[in-house]
């Protein structure tokens, strides 16, 4: 009686010729993707450098004198300035204890910098304009934006910025009452190791080269990787049709 070849496909233990070329494709495919992967990631480990945003710069050139209490008017704008930047950051809204120390120091400078005739009034508006945000149902009520372009109409000149710009905006949403009159001890003491942390980012030519309009490593890992996923599903698809072809097998 003629012996049928047996073509089931054990992957771990492999008990045919067939099954044994079927589980090394595999392996190899899977080895080449993994490379790609975390060789890439291991790569960028290795060549990233900490690099500080100008923002940061600014920062430890002032801090020294707005922490004991030695800064000029100019000092504490670039203070304000600095701090406001890192305000603006989205993963601040996971970080409520960080956010807490910024606002602190970004309110307190502000008030500090104000004149003393108008500091009384800058405290109440604040307040108010706390309360509207928390009353208000649209980002849409007129009464609300009306607060909100008469604090950014009276702050922005003295921070230097620009009306219609987008740190000029944040002024409102970041000032708070509560914080105006002292900046704490244990703040600052907090502060500068906040702004390092959000202010300082690991860069490479990986990250700084432009492929194709994208950063390399975004163009890498978004597109790259996803290409070669597919050639690599393509590669097994042609090299398991010839293995069947060669063993006897008939694709339906």
């Amino acid at each position: 009686m003629k012996k049928e070849k047996d073509y089931r496909i054990s992957f771990f233990k492999p008990t045919t010729e067939f099954s044994r070329k079927n589980r090394n494709l595999v392996l190899i495919l899977v080895s080449i993707w993994a490379v790609a992967i975390f060789g890439f990631q291991i790569l960028l480990r290795v060549m990233q450098k900490p690099t500080p945003e100008k923002s940061l710069i600014t920062f430890e050139e002032v801090w020294d004198n707005v922490e004991m209490g030695k800064a000029s008017d100019g000092e504490k704008i670039k203070f304000a300035n600095s701090v406001l930047s890192v305000l603006g950051k989205s993963i601040l809204l996971s970080a409520p204890e960080k956010k807490e120390v910024l606002s602190n120091a970004f309110s307190w400078v502000v008030y500090d910098l104000v004149n003393d005739a108008d500091k009384g009034m800058l405290q109440k508006e604040i307040t108010m304009f706390e309360k509207k945000k928390k009353s208000i149902l649209t980002l849409n009520d007129k009464e609300y934006i009306a607060a909100k372009d008469k604090i950014i109409g009276e702050i922005a000149p003295v921070l230097k910025l620009n009306k219609n710009s987008l740190k000029a905006k944040l002024i409102p949403l970041e000032l708070r009452a509560d914080l105006m009159k002292n900046f704490s001890k244990e703040n600052k003491t907090k502060i500068k190791g906040i702004m390092s942390l959000y202010l300082t980012h690991n860069q490479s030519v990986l990250t700084d080269t432009i492929f194709l309009g994208f950063p390399f490593h975004y163009f890498y890992t978004a597109i790259f990787l996803l290409v070669l996923f597919v050639a690599l599903c393509w590669v097994y698809c042609f090299i398991i049709d010839r293995m069947h072809s060669e063993s006897g097998i008939k694709n339906s």
